[in-house]
């Protein structure tokens, strides 16, 4: 079964346990890479070249917008309709600066073939019409004649929020500084003060030249019928002539000499004396397509950046000149790969000093060679992540897709960077045999290389006002060029795109829409095999899964024995243990052996509620992973750190600092929902005040002072970490959690049973009382932003509620209608959430990169009576039951699968609790959503409000709120 495909390869990849197909569509010309491997969770997408030519945000509104009806699917957003109410376990859609792809995956062979068919009928017959295009990109908005103009649309607001993140800058103008005469010497996310240059034929346009079999390149993943998969995109590409596409990516000419460009980011406008600025050092590189030079760059940037005692991180960090790296390292996705590093938290005095301290690092490496345990270090690590093939979070599948692109997409071989094994044996032959391989390289590549640019952000505290000040000229120009009829024209479009987005979809639309049956879905949960033994004091959870040959370890450390003053301390101690060295080894050398000998060891740590008492579990872990044969040797690391670490280099401490303070403030755009959420649940139970104490706003102010503080008084610092090291590091406090395949197991048990009884015991085990909760006020927290993040919230628990598995229906149910047709289709907003922790009871709404405020909350005040009128027929609630099991059965890599054993161990969260659960969440009936209402309302009356965002938008509320809002600047 070929139907007009034309097989072009079939080759085996033993190292990923994959067999992959190459065809081309022989009408078209699209081209088709059909992986099969033994894998449940099933990938497709399907990818379309699309190089910008300005910098209006054409091709991220078109991905946006095609999503937004289709021919066999005539409803306003197929996309929200399959949120909710498929089993996916990947749903979205990507543009990078020279291609588009929309993948999909799900576990479940029926839904994979509703998604396939919606997002193909979504790129291919798209409904383009003007006003979609003005939701999804940018409109004039008027609603009264002597109202000022705005703006308005999704993607314009999301990248005001991008623009106003420093990093966001950073990264894309060190991308355009070295490609300016490319695609990539313009933004196709958009720049905001371009994306109204945008006109409506140009997008149309757009779609016409590019979405097209003839410049597609289609992806299929997993354990279903590969003939099958052919028979689904003929149905499509058969319908289709062939075109000439002009998609090519144009490399950029190498510069003759350096270049240097200067650009100012926000900041708060009190800030000029504390802000500083970010510098990077880049250079254009080879082709990706160049598989030796691509996988060569890797090990060369790990080398170089990868472990805290690289060579060119160290010596950018102990500079004293910026608090953090700066820049993406190497990057290999676009047609040439380029790599970037420098400095974050600079003062502008010495914003000249990074380029020549960059330079002259690299200079003494050729020079005096690069430490062969490092070579070996970087050798390993990659070889690990290869071999692993972790893709954390994504399907592998998605993994392999973009990994394949890398090359494919530029007329390479797709199987090149899939197929490792012999350009890394090859790379390692040529490392053996030339010492100099490496040293060499910096040379070529760096050093005697002048395609190189250096990039400079220098903050600016007026920046936010003039962007503002310009925006509201270039209206009110725009404005006083209309005449009364132009005026009653926006005026009209207004209310027709508004009515056209309140308007529900027909029932006959609506059913256009794929979706399981209830009958269809397992009544079951999947369980993860858990054998718990606790003999002695030596506690153990064991996971008998296979993993490759891998061994995933996680050792973990009570912190309820830590006081509340400690609690923020607990990150840094975390990364002390694997970052400060030991008696015998000093950090740089540790680092070494930990990349030689395993594929990472880090810390992480855990708070959570409980399900069946009041309180909370804390934990801080240390995760390692090693190949089988590699687990003892692991083990004596763990055994190191634990017991032999070196807390008393004050300067390598207060270097952790400045980098988790740096990283923390860079965080507060880019992820602003997750602070603000994590503000306003600390409000309402222990485990998420621990939490928002370790990662929220108030551990970036314990930061702050932490960095004086260890300047001015480092013998108390230093007696901090040793009581906590000294009170929290005994074995009755300690759990191993071990995932691998019952072989390996029994191989490696006898040596888990050793290193556990090494590990100190404590004559008293002492536990902490912690205050549990923040004081409960409303908050406006200032940054320098362009967009604000919206959140309101309770505890639900607080008030009565007794859990019902319909919450996670409904609360879904709210996100993916009420919450997104309120808050992003007409708010303009990138999103929105309901959350509900169902062992805390802490609920929130949130919004992410929001133009509004009260209005928000206003809408998060609405959402009990939208439940209360909601009229759910039988098909919209078998969405939203199949959408909250999908959640339920979200797939998971066989760590993951361990690690959340564990945690379901911790939380006493039972396996005949969360099938209760299930069975409450297939069985949600409409009367479940109005028993909800009731619960909501007391959001409305007693809920407490977390706003972050700009000056300008606390002072607006303060004005219509006079004292309602407590003002704190956070930058």
């Amino acid at each position: 079964m070929t139907f007009d495909f034309k097989l072009l390869y079939e080759r085996d990849i033993q190292e990923l346990r994959i067999t992959a197909q190459g065809y081309r569509h022989e009408k078209t010309g699209a081209q088709i890479l059909s992986i099969s491997a033994d894998d449940e969770n099933k990938v497709f997408g399907i990818t379309f070249r699309t190089p910008p030519s300005n910098s209006t945000g054409v091709a991220h509104i078109l991905e946006h917008s095609v999503l937004c009806g289709s021919r066999k699917y005539p409803l306003k957003e197929p996309f929200v309709e399959l949120l909710k109410g498929s089993l996916q376990t990947f749903l979205n859609a990507f543009t990078y600066p020279d291609k588009t792809c929309y993948p999909v995956a799900s576990q479940n062979l029926q839904d994979f073939h509703n998604l396939i068919d919606v997002y193909l009928d979504a790129v291919f017959y798209p409904r383009i019409t003007p006003p979609i295009f003005q939701q999804e990109g940018w409109h004039f908005e008027l609603n009264n004649l002597d109202d000022p103009i705005t703006y308005k649309g999704v993607v314009f607001n999301e990248m005001k929020g991008a623009y106003s993140s420093p990093d966001h800058l950073l990264s894309e103008i060190s991308l355009q500084s070295l490609f300016p005469d490319t695609p990539y010497g313009h933004d196709s996310g958009g720049d905001p003060k371009k994306i109204p240059d945008l006109a409506f034929e140009q997008f149309r346009e757009f779609h016409r030249r590019y979405y097209h079999p003839s410049n597609a390149r289609i992806f299929f993943y997993g354990d279903d019928d590969p003939d099958e998969r052919l028979k689904i995109i003929d149905g499509y590409l058969k319908d289709f002539d062939p075109i000439a596409i002009d998609s090519r990516i144009d490399l950029q000419p190498g510069f003759a000499e350096p270049r240097r460009i200067t650009r100012p980011f926000m900041v708060g406008k009190d800030q000029t004396g504390e802000s500083k600025g970010m510098v990077t050092v880049n250079w254009g590189l080879a082709e990706t397509t160049d598989v030796e030079t691509n996988l060569a760059l890797s090990i060369l940037t790990y080398i170089l950046l990868g472990m805290p005692g690289s060579p060119l991180r160290k010596r950018l960090i102990d500079s004293g000149l910026g608090e953090d790296i700066a820049g993406a390292g190497m990057e290999n996705e676009l047609r040439q790969i380029y790599f970037s590093t420098g400095l974050k938290g600079v003062e502008t005095g010495n914003m000249d000093k990074v380029e020549p301290l960059v330079m002259d690092a690299l200079k003494d490496l050729t020079a005096s060679g690069i430490d062969p345990l490092t070579i070996e270090a970087a050798l390993n690590s990659i070889e690990f992540r290869l071999r692993e093939n972790h893709s954390g979070g994504f399907p592998r599948g998605l993994l392999l897709m973009l990994r394949a692109l890398t090359t494919w997409l530029y007329d390479g071989d797709p199987l090149a960077l899939l197929t490792f094994e012999a350009p890394l044996e090859g790379l390692k032959s040529k490392i053996k045999t030339h010492p100099s391989f490496f040293e060499e390289m910096i040379e070529r590549c760096f050093l005697t290389n002048t395609h190189r640019s250096t990039v400079m952000l220098k903050p600016d505290p007026k920046l936010q006002e003039q962007e503002q000040a310009r925006e509201q000229t270039t209206l009110a120009e725009t404005r006083s060029e209309m005449d009364t009829a132009m005026l009653a024209d926006v005026m009209e479009n207004t209310k027709v795109l508004k009515t056209m987005q309140q308007a529900p979809d027909p029932p006959e639309a609506l059913a256009t829409i794929p979706i399981l049956k209830r009958e269809e879905l397992d009544r079951v949960n999947k369980t993860i095999p858990t054998t718990a033994s606790s003999e002695d004091d030596k506690k153990t959870l064991y996971h008998d899964l296979s993993t490759n040959g891998i061994v995933y370890f996680d050792v973990g450390f009570d912190l309820h024995c830590l006081t509340a003053e400690h609690l923020p301390y607990v990150p840094l101690f975390g990364r002390a243990l694997t970052e400060m060295g030991t008696t015998k080894e000093d950090f740089v050398t540790l680092g070494q052996r930990i990349s030689r000998k395993t594929g990472g060891i880090r810390s992480q740590w855990l708070t959570s509620s409980l399900l069946d008492r009041e309180g909370s579990t804390a934990w801080l872990f240390l995760r390692g992973k090693a190949m089988a044969d590699r687990t003892e040797a692991m083990i004596r690391i763990y055994r190191d750190v634990l017991l032999k670490t070196a807390l008393d280099n004050k300067a390598r401490f207060r270097q952790m600092v400045l980098e988790e303070k740096a990283k923390l403030e860079q965080k507060l755009v880019p992820a602003g929902h997750q602070m603000i959420n994590l503000r306003l649940r600390a409000q309402f139970a222990e485990s998420h005040w621990a939490a928002e104490q370790m990662s929220g706003i108030s551990y970036l102010f314990f930061l702050r002072r932490l960095t004086e503080t260890v300047d001015t008084d480092w013998p108390a610092v230093l007696s901090v970490l040793e009581q906590i090291r000294d009170t929290l590091l005994i074995r009755e406090r300690m759990l191993s959690n071990i995932t691998v395949d019952q072989t390996e197991w029994e191989r490696i048990e006898p040596a888990l049973t050793d290193f556990i009884s090494a590990v100190p015991q404590a004559p008293t085990v002492v536990t902490s009382e912690w205050l549990g909760k923040a004081r409960e006020v409303v908050e406006g927290l200032t940054i320098p932003a362009q967009v604000n993040y919206v959140g309101k919230g309770i505890n639900l628990y607080d008030l009565g509620y007794q859990y019902h598995g319909s919450a996670q229906v409904i609360t879904r149910y709210l996100r993916n209608t009420w919450l997104w047709d309120q808050i992003r289709v007409q708010g303009g907003a990138y999103g929105a959430f309901c959350l509900l922790d169902r062992l805390s009871g802490a609920l929130a709404f949130v919004s992410y990169r929001d133009p509004n405020l009260l209005k928000t909350v206003d809408i998060f005040d609405r959402s009990a009576r939208f439940l209360r009128e909601t009229h759910l027929d039988e098909t919209e609630l078998t969405k939203s039951i199949i959408g909250a099991i999908g959640d339920l059965d979200a797939h998971m890599l066989p760590d993951a699968k361990g690690f959340t054993a564990m945690v379901r161990h911790l939380t006493h969260d039972t396996e005949a609790a969360r099938q209760q659960m299930r069975d409450e969440i297939l069985r949600t009936t409409p009367e479940d959503f109005k028993a909800m209402a009731d619960v909501l309302e007391q959001v409305k009356e007693n809920g407490i409000v977390k706003i972050l965002g700009s000056p300008a938008a606390m002072e607006a509320v303060e004005n219509e709120r006079p004292g309602w809002l407590m003002t704190v600047k956070v930058m």
